[in-house]
């Protein structure tokens, strides 16, 4: 075994290309990659041994190794969502069913009809694949699928709305998350925002005084991610349709998360559904595809057919379209809508949403004896804990779970080590995320579906 000491001993980049070892890593990751990490190797090493620390060329070679798995490695991995909140943004929102899946798959592999009529041969419209169906459950006379929610809402403004005003209640002029703020959607869209009331009280009079032959639209839009209590007051959905179409303006109602079912036939909380938005005057509702209508990326706006018709029509359409993929997977998705008394076992949101605390709690008590073996100096026991829907949707409101709770016994100051186990439980082939809070690592059960897949993975857990 070579050992090096000084720079000099360094092994060149060709010596090293031509080890039998590093040939063999030739033909698996490509020449040109396995050049530039050993390049960075050497660099690295170099480093070191002027620092005095003496290297093993076999150790040489794992680092090597190593290098090559991290940069032929996907930057997007799976993860086990153990956060507590199951339409969680940063971890991909919502689960995508296994039928969508299988339609992914079956156009991802080579050509379909995504713009081509098979009856008549000619051209095709990419958005009729959905759009029958978002007009069958919604009630609306058309439908456009966009990328997503916030484009729905730019491209509405955009095409409705272009140097004119719209006025919008100061309760509702939110940031959506990552500092993505509605009154810049609306600068951006051509439009004048107007705001109208006060932050926690406005008035239907307040839009009457407001209205002026600039204004284009009225707007109600979702609370998304919080909610005033306390001495308020809101122009309902039904009340400021009248309003609208009294001045002959159009009422635009962006719902953000958007639901085609009503949540509490699952046992949830009420949230409004496109439906409902529509019969109560809206004539254009805007709506997220991967929220709690559990499907891909996707804004969808569906209402009045007149409207749709100027929305495809605007250039920025083109822009914001949604490629074959997504729309197979949201096809797939509305699908399951047809069949209710199947949607909540076929659906995973639906499905992980509406969970039975008894069970959940079952679970953690099984998982709590096999991570407590696995997490030596830690203490685990299984808690009583409260999900997240998530993603903006009924943002005060919580569901009974059940969770993982690790603490470190006997030590004043708990935090370096629990980091240091998140840490850990973050670089296991299948990554596990949960959430630090009061002194512990939580670990939510509501989203384990796969508990044999789970606890295989754990066992390439180290704790140092």
């Amino acid at each position: 075994m070579t050992r090096i000491e000084k720079p000099e001993n360094l092994p060149s980049v060709d010596r090293l290309l031509n080890d039998p070892k590093v040939v063999s890593l030739v033909h698996e990751y490509g020449a040109p990659l396995v050049t530039q990490s050993v390049k960075n190797v050497l660099a690295k090493v170099r480093t070191q041994v002027l620092e005095g620390i003496v290297i093993e060329y076999d150790s040489l070679l794992k680092v090597l190794l190593e290098e090559l798995k991290n940069a032929f490695r996907s930057s997007l991995q799976p993860v086990f969502n153990l956060t507590g909140t199951v339409l969680h943004t940063n971890l991909g929102r919502a689960a995508l069913p296994e039928s969508a899946i299988k339609a992914i798959v079956d156009v991802a592999r080579g050509a379909c009809n995504l713009e081509f009529d098979l009856e008549s041969g000619k051209r095709g419209d990419r958005h009729k694949h959905a759009e029958d169906l978002l007009c069958q459950l919604t009630g609306a006379e058309a439908a456009l699928v966009v990328n997503n929610n916030a484009a729905a809402v730019l491209l509405t403004l955009n095409s409705l709305a272009n140097r004119k005003e719209v006025p919008v209640s100061r309760g509702e002029l939110i940031e959506i998350g990552d500092a993505f703020r509605m009154p810049d959607i609306m600068a951006r869209a051509g439009c004048k925002m107007v705001e109208v009331g006060t932050t926690n009280r406005t008035h239907s009079s307040d839009f009457e005084l407001i209205i002026s032959p600039k204004t284009a639209l009225l707007m109600k839009i979702h609370a998304s991610n919080f909610e005033i209590r306390g001495f308020t007051k809101s122009v309902s959905d039904r009340a400021l349709a009248k309003i609208a179409h009294r001045h002959k303006l159009p009422l635009v109602t962006d719902l953000g998360s958007g639901t085609l079912v009503d949540l509490k036939s699952h046992h949830l909380p009420h949230e409004t559904t496109v439906t409902e938005a529509l019969g109560a005057g809206a004539d254009l509702v805007t709506f997220s595809g991967d929220k709690l209508l559990g499907g891909p990326q996707a804004g969808i706006v569906a209402g009045r057919h007149d409207l749709i018709t100027k929305l495809k029509r605007n250039p920025m359409t083109r822009a914001m379209r949604p490629d074959k993929l997504t729309l197979a997977a949201l096809q797939a998705v509305l699908r399951l809508y047809t069949d209710p008394s199947r949607l909540a076992m076929e659906l995973p949101t639906l499905r992980l949403l509406s969970r039975n605390q008894t069970d959940l709690a079952r679970l953690a008590a099984r998982m709590a004896v096999i991570l407590q073996n696995q997490c030596q100096g830690f203490e685990v026991t299984a808690e009583p804990a409260q999900s997240q829907i998530g993603s903006g949707a009924l943002p005060s409101e919580t569901l009974p779970s059940a969770a993982l709770k690790i603490t470190v016994p006997d030590k004043r100051r708990p935090g370096t080590a629990l980091i240091k186990l998140a840490k850990a439980f973050r670089c296991l082939p299948i990554p596990v995320i949960g959430r630090i809070k009061d002194d512990a690592l939580w670990f939510d059960m509501r989203c384990i579906e796969d508990e044999e897949s789970f606890i295989v993975n754990l066992k390439e857990l180290t704790v140092s």
